[in-house]
């Protein structure tokens, strides 16, 4: 039987390189690009096929930053497959990226550098604005917009004698420091990105303590330092094309510097071949890189306490319910608009 799997972010980067890799892994796969912008999914799906011709490549319309998106994009998947073997949520934004310079060149030359590359800890905030659900953008793409996901797709993920794998690209910059469980949209602070990684590994967790009795189970990855349209969009493409010669060198003596997209993808391939029952709930699977060039993967133990992921997704139903009941008002007056309009017209 072909096993379905569904990647959100996968036109570019790691989610890209994810797909490559499973479908050398297994030809036999029913993948699914889930990307909101459909010229790049194409192009991808273009990509991949021509490397694995014969490959069954399917395309899904979703912005996980939209409320409306999701909800659609679900109604589609429900529409086209019985269940789902896999479901890698991978898409994630960090816009406007504000690097401190003075801490970057005194953390370049000192021996926090690779720690400093690595959590980007002290170094990197970030912008953050609401967007059309009246949500912190941050917090409705890289985790709210896929927990909403996750609840539409349940009866293809928790069915009686199947079981369902869900994978999380998280962050080495997700630090419990910067998520606060009484603001988890993050609107009073500066480091949106990192809270809504650490908000995602709280999650998994927690999406494990509720349904891993339903054959559900959830596991977070962290890819390392990858170089993705991401990362570049942190500093101007000159300064990394000066910098990048430094990090080389530094990957000889650090392993979580794995670079490339398709090394950043270890973890959630290797994940792919695992037997859900033999992985550590509450671990987060790194992507590592050794100087030598040879990928592996490691699970470290997540900062995680069980109880406070549990309120978190209490948490993430409320906001659920409320960000519904607001899009079935909106969607109403859009349709006693259009009713009115029509009337006028008639007249």
């Amino acid at each position: 039987m072909e096993k379905v799997v569904i990647v959100t972010g996968a036109n570019s980067g790691i989610g890209l390189a994810l797909c490559e890799r499973l479908l050398t892994e297994d030809t036999q796969l029913r993948l699914c690009l889930a990307c909101r912008n459909m010229q790049r999914a194409e192009a991808a799906r273009s990509a991949l096929l021509t490397s694995h011709a014969g490959a069954h490549v399917d395309l899904l319309q979703l912005d996980v930053g939209s409320v409306e998106s999701v909800l659609d994009a679900a109604k589609v998947v429900k529409a086209r497959y019985n269940r789902i073997d896999f479901l890698y949520l991978n898409a994630g934004i960090m816009p406007n990226p504000q690097v401190d310079i003075r801490a970057f060149f005194k953390g370049l030359f000192s021996r926090n550098v690779i720690n400093m590359f690595a959590t980007a800890e002290g170094l990197l905030t970030q912008q953050d604005r609401l967007n059309s659900d009246g949500l912190q953008e941050v917090f409705a793409t890289n985790l709210f917009g896929h927990f909403v996901l996750i609840r539409e797709l349940e009866p293809l993920l928790c069915q009686t004698g199947h079981t369902s794998r869900v994978m999380w690209t998280s962050s080495s910059n997700a630090r419990r420091s910067a998520f606060s469980i009484d603001d988890i949209q993050h609107r009073k602070g500066t480091e949106p990105y990192s809270s809504s990684k650490y908000a995602s590994d709280m999650l998994s967790v927690a999406l494990n303590r509720r349904m891993n009795g339903q054959g559900l189970f959830s596991s977070v990855v962290c890819p390392g330092l990858v170089m993705t349209n991401l990362t570049y969009g942190i500093l101007p493409s000159s300064f990394w094309t000066l910098i990048m010669p430094i990090m080389w060198l530094i990957r000889i003596f650090t392993n979580t510097f794995t670079l490339t997209p398709y090394n950043g993808a270890e973890a959630l391939h290797w994940l792919f071949l695992q037997k859900p029952e033999s992985l550590d709930p509450r671990a987060k699977y790194h992507s590592l890189t050794s100087g030598l060039g040879t990928n592996y993967t490691e699970p470290r133990q997540m900062d995680i306490n069980g109880e406070t992921a549990d309120v978190l997704f209490s948490k993430l139903l409320e906001l659920e319910k409320g960000v519904r009941r607001k899009l079935c008002e909106r969607n109403a007056d859009n349709e006693a608009h259009q009713r009115w309009t029509t009337e006028q017209r008639v007249k």
